[in-house]
């Protein structure tokens, strides 16, 4: 597998690699949301931030407005699963990241 800069994995790892995207999909799993819901739900974003993240997601076809909110599209809908095993991943490993991480800083 080849990790060109146009490649398609490399696609997939930019959707995740911004911190606020995989945060968005996974908040309107439960079906279409108002902004204002998804702040609430979400905490710490900020309005601007939001639509920048929701703007980006319907580009990308993740994610449509519908009934005056956004929802998941079928390919957003898709990717819930990739998220949902890094959160499974980052519960079963992030104590370890936090202790690497302390341990670089102390030496």
């Amino acid at each position: 597998m080849n990790f060109l800069a146009d490649c398609r994995t490399r696609l997939a790892f930019d959707l995740v690699g911004n911190t606020w995207h995989p945060v968005v999909l996974w908040a309107l799993k439960d079906g279409p949301r108002r902004h204002g819901e998804l702040r609430t739900m979400i905490g710490g974003i900020s309005a601007k931030v939001l639509t920048e993240a929701l703007r980006k997601l319907e580009r990308d076809g993740m994610v449509e407005r519908v009934a005056g909110g956004y929802g998941l599209t079928r390919l957003g809908v898709s990717f819930l699963g990739p998220i949902e095993a890094f959160g499974h991943w980052a519960e079963e490993h992030g104590d370890e990241v936090v202790a690497a991480q302390a341990d670089a800083i102390s030496r």
